[in-house]
């Protein structure tokens, strides 16, 4: 790993790493906010956050004000970057796929089966890198927006028990369905859609077998709520099966940073209260 910036903030530090990663076959970058505790000798627990399109791992560590909560609960934060980039790795002059859009999936198909590999780099390869660098627990919990609000419910959903909560802001929760998520599933996995379902929430969750707390926020003036998030769905398929989902949505609301700041302090304590469920038990 090679630091790449280092800044203190809220007793703690905010720290960007680049490394080369194997699952992707690129140098990747990602960011870790560290709280104080950290410095007293602790080991803390970790929250995962997923950005949305065309977000790098700066935009949540800059403009969602997160680092002062983080700071009072004493919870990390990792902030991968949303896809492989450079010269190497395939691209596409769309906002919605290519760089910037890896939709934290396994791509099958050429031009980006090569690299894009978001699934394996975010679930396997760095939580490993982060539990042996740096002062944390095994204790995890993930969360995202938008995209990343999709790939945060999905890879806790496929992965049982490795997390202790889940939850979104604005979440693409049904990618079948959605203009986003259509695009992206058929360039990445081909036009089988039968394997666009272990990408897709809302299937995952009717066939889930372990039960996880769920938080999701939606603003009501989000233009992209009717046609590409549908959080409904996933909360009727949550609620019909009986698992702890919070669905919130919040009147004046969209799909900004102002929206995510606006409530971030809500979900670290969900998180925060989760995992310390997985330290007591």
């Amino acid at each position: 790993m090679e630091q790449i910036a280092s800044f203190r903030a809220f007793g703690g530090w905010h720290k960007r790493f680049r490394h080369h990663s194997t699952s992707t076959g690129t140098s990747m970058t990602f960011a870790i906010y560290l709280p104080p505790q950290c410095d007293q000798g602790a080991k803390v627990d970790v929250l995962y956050w997923l950005s949305g399109l065309t977000c790098t791992d700066d935009n949540f560590a800059t403009k969602a004000g997160a680092q002062r909560m983080a700071a009072e609960l004493g919870i990390a934060i990792v902030m991968p970057d949303t896809s492989p980039r450079g010269t190497e790795v395939a691209d596409d002059d769309s906002y919605d796929l290519g760089q910037g859009a890896g939709f934290y999936l396994n791509a099958t198909q050429a031009p980006w089966a090569a690299h894009y590999r978001m699934y394996d780099y975010v679930a396997e390869e760095l939580p490993a890198l982060i539990e042996r660098e740096f002062p944390v627990t095994l204790r995890r919990s993930i969360c995202g927006h938008s995209m990343g609000g999709h790939g945060a419910l999905m890879i806790a959903l496929r992965n049982p028990g490795r997390y202790a909560a889940a939850s979104a802001f604005a979440p693409i929760c049904q990618p079948t369905t959605s203009p986003w998520g259509q695009k992206a599933f058929t360039a990445y996995l081909g036009d089988d859609r039968t394997t666009w379902q272990d990408y897709d929430s809302c299937h995952l969750l009717q066939h889930a077998q372990h039960a996880l707390p769920l938080l999701i926020d939606q603003g009501e003036q989000d233009n992209f709520l009717p046609t590409q998030l549908k959080p409904q769905i996933l909360a009727d398929i949550a609620q019909a099966r009986g698992w702890p989902i919070t669905l919130r949505v919040q009147p004046g609301y969209d799909h900004s940073y102002y929206f995510i700041a606006s409530f971030i302090e809500d979900h670290l304590r969900f998180h925060a209260h989760w995992l310390g469920e997985v330290a007591e038990g």
